[in-house]
């Protein structure tokens, strides 16, 4: 295979998954940006802002704008750490972890739908290319 056409296809399955999500995020109200947040948060719990922002790829002063948005719509809230007096906890509250619930069960179902023409080894398979991949990004 072509390194040209292996590109063009992952460009296409990249967009495809975006325009996706970005379907499904804009009926909740929120940005893609507001909703991988909520995401990483509901996965990870309680995280202090700077390994949040090394996640998400921004600074801290990114960072901060985007949990005041959030804050200001109770999906999450940052509180004192309790043994690092500079640093603060981001966590879901409750509309915050209803929210990330049913985005999680989204994706659960994008992902059935995505590999359900594969059979287990492929899955398998996919599973195991994906992650090599991701190792390197």
């Amino acid at each position: 295979m072509k390194i040209e056409h292996l590109s063009k296809m992952i460009v296409e399955f990249y967009e495809k998954l975006s325009s996706w999500e970005d379907s499904v995020v804009r009926d909740s109200g929120l940005t893609t940006s507001q909703a991988h947040t909520i995401g990483i948060v509901g996965h990870e719990g309680a995280i202090k802002m700077k390994d949040l922002a090394e996640k998400i790829g921004v600074t801290t002063g990114t960072l901060t704008v985007g949990i005041d948005r959030l804050e200001k719509k109770k999906l999450l809230e940052r509180k004192p750490h309790e043994t690092d007096r500079r640093s603060f906890l981001i966590e879901l509250t409750k509309k915050g972890d209803t929210y990330f619930k049913q985005h999680h069960n989204f994706h659960i179902k994008m992902t059935q739908e995505i590999v359900s023409d594969l059979t287990q080894a492929e899955q398998t398979a996919f599973a195991n290319i994906i992650e090599k991949v991701l190792k390197k990004i």
